[in-house]
């Protein structure tokens, strides 16, 4: 039996797409993943991440990466309809993985709050009947799961290091991060306005621009 796994890296950050990757595997070759330490790629080292990255595509059959850019994004949270908003953009991503893998079994990392109606969003937009398991933290409980992730999340790390390059140090791209938050307020003073690496609508974007335009609003009367 073919078994695919699909996780997402980058979902809660500001800066930077969101990756999606699929890895398929027969079900007699997913020991081999336990063996060579695949885990939620959380748990590993950046440089364990790359290491694993390599060998996991030596032993899938196939795998596939999606990323999604922050314009792509924004567009369906700003859209403002409940059903087209991240989570259906999620799922319609893996269903394009899970159609190019053909894999008999699919386990995917819910996003939704509730497991089964992601599963049964992924399967609506599936041309082909593919048994979907979609459970919270998936990465930690299927081998074939922590693969993809690891690969997802290799590939996000590439392209926060690229947009670095470009950009300057912008910290780890998540609004917990105090460096990422300075990166977004000075850009918009020196710029007034967003590089197209940043999610505009996501609320901590839009807190830091506020805060900016009332600054503005103030300098302006009290001149």
């Amino acid at each position: 039996m073919l078994v695919a796994g699909v996780d997402d890296a980058g979902r809660g950050c500001v800066i930077g797409p969101l990756v999606i990757a699929g890895v398929l595997m027969t079900e007699e070759d997913i020991p081999k993943l336990v063996q060579l330490g695949v885990k939620d790629s959380k748990c590993l080292s950046p440089r364990k991440r790359e290491m694993l990255a390599v060998e996991i595509r030596e032993i899938a059959i196939k795998f596939n990466v999606i990323k999604l850019s922050p314009k792509d994004i924004d567009k369906v949270v700003q859209s403002g309809r409940k059903l087209h908003k991240l989570n259906r953009l999620e799922a319609r991503t893996m269903a394009k993985i899970i159609e190019s893998l053909k894999p008999d079994m699919a386990y995917v990392d819910a996003s939704d709050v509730l497991e089964e109606r992601f599963g049964q969003h992924i399967s609506e937009c599936l041309p082909f009947k593919v048994r979907i398991v979609s459970k919270h933290k998936a990465d930690k409980k299927y081998p074939v799961v922590s693969a993809a992730s690891i690969i997802a999340k290799v590939e996000r790390d590439n392209e926060i290091e690229a947009l670095k390059q470009e950009y300057g140090d912008f910290g780890c791209g998540y609004p917990s991060d105090p460096k990422t938050i300075s990166f977004l307020q000075q850009h918009l003073k020196k710029f007034r306005s967003y590089p197209d690496c940043v999610r505009k609508s996501w609320k901590s974007a839009r807190r830091v621009k506020s805060e900016r335009d009332s600054r503005q609003t103030r300098f302006t009367y009290s001149l």
